[in-house]
């Protein structure tokens, strides 16, 4: 089992920026990639970024030069990196790790985007 735990979500205006942080613990080491996904109102969830034990990166086109995924192997934390935020940023945002066998998921941070 695997435990994800975000923090770092809140209020900003448009412009600003966000760092999300998600600690993962229990059976860690088999973890082999960790992401951050979001779901805003009435859509379905969708990826942002992932990245593997390896370090290699995938991002969603659309938040391409603006949010950066990177990883702390030894303390276990995945973080996401989020400027110039959009209105359209607005969401809740979920920390997620995958083993061979299993998809767990964080509880989500609300992120607000609003003047």
């Amino acid at each position: 089992q695997v435990q994800l735990v975000e923090s770092g979500g809140g209020l900003v205006q448009p412009g600003g920026s966000l760092r999300l942080s998600c600690a993962a613990s229990g059976s860690i080491s088999s973890i082999r990639v960790m992401g951050w996904y979001r779901q805003a109102p009435g859509k379905q969830r969708e990826l942002v970024a992932d990245i593997t034990r390896a370090g290699s990166i995938d991002y969603s086109d659309s938040m391409k030069g603006r949010f950066t995924i990177s990883r702390d192997n030894a303390k276990n934390t995945v973080y996401l990196q989020m400027n110039s935020l959009k209105p359209e940023d607005t969401a809740v945002y979920y920390c997620n790790a995958d083993d061979r066998f299993t998809s767990y998921w964080g509880q989500g941070t609300q992120v607000t985007v609003s003047s």
